[in-house]
Order: structure tokens, then sequence, then C-alpha cells
């Protein structure tokens, strides 16, 4: 299964490709990770897109923001694998193409991330640095801030 990976600018989103961001955003942090937050923040509509596709279905997902969206810097946000294409190990590639993209889009921007306190190690494999000293709450979890140069 080989999975296809697209951006686009939220006036380009088909509505069916919002619904499945949506539903699978909604799935993962709202009712698997049991977070009650404003997921219609307004930051979709200033954000790029990056979807990964399996057989129709965005089985994973990340948000790209510009700088002085989220933070100074240009941000990835949301980042998100369908829980039933987990075992296909799509995290790493997820923020391969979400760095790539940024680097196209944003050249000269450092990217900043929030990112749950439990994956730094992961997030330190595609090359952030943690920039917090401490963990903060953030949606009920811990989490800690980093940067790619």
């Amino acid at each position: 299964m080989s999975t296809t990976w697209i951006v686009r600018e939220f006036a380009d989103l088909t509505s069916l490709e919002l619904y499945k961001i949506l539903q699978l955003r909604i799935n993962v942090f709202m009712l698997e990770q049991e977070c009650l937050y404003p997921e219609c923040d307004n930051k979709d509509l200033k954000g790029k897109h990056l979807m990964g596709i399996i057989n129709d279905e965005v089985v994973a997902y990340a948000r790209l923001l510009p700088p002085n969206v989220s933070y100074t810097d240009a941000s990835i946000g949301r980042v998100v694998v369908n829980p039933n294409a987990r075992h296909l190990k799509l995290g790493t590639e997820l923020m391969r193409q979400a760095i790539s993209a940024m680097r196209k889009y944003f050249p000269y921007e450092a990217i900043r991330i929030s990112a749950q306190a439990h994956l730094q190690a992961f997030y330190e494999n595609v090359g952030f640095v943690r920039v917090s000293e401490e963990p903060y709450l953030e949606d009920n979890i811990p989490h800690v801030e980093m940067v790619l140069a």
C-alpha cells in the first residue's frame, strides 16, 4: 500500500477532504485523548493541509501554518495518524513530508511545534530540538516546545 501525500490550501480542500480531516482530528484528539478544546480555531483558514491518503482515506495529517499564526515562527500542528493505520508506521514519513513542505513554502523560517512531552524523542529523530525548560499543560496533556532551525 503506497501513501499519496497531498498539500492543499484551505480554500482548495474538497468538502469530503475537510470532513475526513476534521473526523480524524476529532476522533483522535477529542475522543481517544479525551481533550476538549476548540477544534475549529480559525487557524485552518490560514494554513496548508498535508494529507496522507490510502484507498481514499486520510490516514495521516498535519496542519502547516505560516509565521505569526501560532508563533512568530512557522509551525506544524495537529499531527495525527489514523489509529487503524498506525501499524504502517506513517508518523516519521508524515513529519518528513511536513518539514519538506514547510521548507518549500516558508524556506527561511524556523519551524516551531508544541509537542506532547511523551513524543519528544520522536520529534528529535526528525531534527527538532526542545526549547522549553519545563513541560507545560496544553489541553491537560504535558507538552514541550520544540524548534527546527
